[in-house]
């Protein structure tokens, strides 16, 4: 399956399909608040064509790896927040290694040192999966969501490049 699998930065033409992932795989188990896009328009101001590498498979898309900086300030240029999804039918097919080890090369060609992400704890097989892709726990926000009636904490997970 790898041959078929082409990982590159998101167009406009993938946003339908991105927004179907968001919502297939966006639940209070994997954010504390569900993702639920209004419009194509709304989409595209939030996620803008080239924000995300996305993995296409036989002309589907298959995941992404959505990017930022964490903030507009010029000294914290050197590490990206990273989000990524992988569509249930593209699920434990090492999309989502794949889209780490993209989002890994690219971002060392961008100069940045440092990948950062938040998981729920709600979410035991995405922290695994982290720590199997090299993520470290940098810190742990406790209690910070109360979802399905119970206190979930966020974890704060970072791999240097």
């Amino acid at each position: 399956m790898s041959n078929s699998i082409q990982i590159r930065l998101s167009e406009m033409r993938d946003a339908g399909a991105l927004m179907e992932i968001d919502s297939r795989v966006w639940d209070t188990r994997t954010t504390p608040a569900p993702i639920q896009w209004n419009s194509r328009e709304q989409y595209l101001q939030k996620c803008p064509p080239g924000n995300q590498l996305v993995a296409e498979i036989n002309g589907a898309i298959g995941g992404y790896v959505g990017f930022d900086y964490p903030t507009p300030l010029s000294s914290n240029r050197h590490v990206l927040d990273i989000n990524i999804a992988v569509h249930p039918d593209f699920q434990r097919q090492g999309i989502g290694q794949r889209l780490i080890e993209a989002i890994r090369a690219w971002a060392a060609e961008q100069g940045v040192r440092k990948l950062s992400l938040r998981v729920l704890t709600t979410n035991p097989g995405a922290v695994e999966f982290y720590r199997n892709c090299g993520f470290v726990e940098q810190g742990r926000l406790v209690q910070e969501f109360y979802l399905n009636e119970k206190y979930v904490d966020d974890i704060l997970m970072y791999c240097m490049l």
